[in-house]
């Protein structure tokens, strides 16, 4: 099995997600855009992973890998691939299916809560109804056509969909790490001006360990729910 995962910047790496795919057995390959833009075919795939960045996924002409990087992710969909997106790459997923990404009401940086979404389909994979989730994010998607939304907060109405049963987007972040944390700060800092949802560099580093064990425990969660081969 293959797991290959799209990274934008070095400092928003896979987190708690590469030891889960270590001892589920997965060969570990990337694309990282800082280096090279060259992608696999899609069939060779077996689960994709598309990770966070700064850029917006309307900077098509300061970031021309944009382009054909929305055009893997799409292929990877329609080929019934299972696919997750974190924060930038949940946006890339909703923009690649046709959805509009735009600039959210407010920056989300730091733990706030986030509440799953009910649906009427009990195959709908199922977040907590409230959770503390890690955020580093200044813009948010609409719902591309088909998809349900199974995330919200207070300061984003659209935390997360599920597109079919294969892919799921989600806005906030369940992989960070104390070590990816202390990076996202190191390399945006400049980013952490007072808000309402900007926590200080104080707060947001000083979460206590259960915080990371809890969403790294739900990461573990999404992932074992979109490789299952009984759905």
């Amino acid at each position: 099995m293959r797991a290959h995962y799209l990274q934008h910047v070095p400092f928003e790496g896979l987190g708690s997600i590469r030891p889960w795919l270590t001892a589920a057995g997965y060969q570990l390959t990337a694309t990282r855009f800082f280096e090279s833009g060259v992608l696999p075919a899609p069939d060779d795939v077996d689960l994709l992973i598309v990770m966070g960045g700064p850029m917006s996924v309307n900077d098509e002409d300061r970031h021309p890998w944009l382009r054909p990087e929305k055009r893997f992710i799409r292929q990877a969909v329609t080929r019934g691939k299972p696919v997750l997106g974190v924060c930038l790459g949940a946006q890339l997923i909703a923009n690649a299916m046709g959805a509009r990404v735009m600039p959210n009401p407010h920056k989300e940086i730091g733990w706030f809560p986030v509440q799953g979404v009910s649906s009427p389909d009990r195959a709908v994979f199922r977040l907590p109804p409230s959770m503390d989730g890690f955020h580093w994010h200044g813009e948010t998607f609409d719902l591309p056509p088909g998809a349900v939304r199974i995330a919200k907060s207070e300061g984003c109405a659209n935390q997360g969909f599920q597109l079919g049963r294969r892919v799921i987007a989600l806005q906030f972040h369940l992989e960070t790490t104390p070590a990816s944390a202390r990076a996202l700060v190191a390399h945006c800092r400049d980013e952490l001006q007072p808000d309402i949802y900007v926590q200080s560099e104080t707060s947001l580093l000083g979460a206590a360990p259960e915080k990371y064990a809890a969403i790294n425990g739900l990461m573990a969660d999404v992932l074992s729910y979109l490789v299952r081969k009984d759905r």
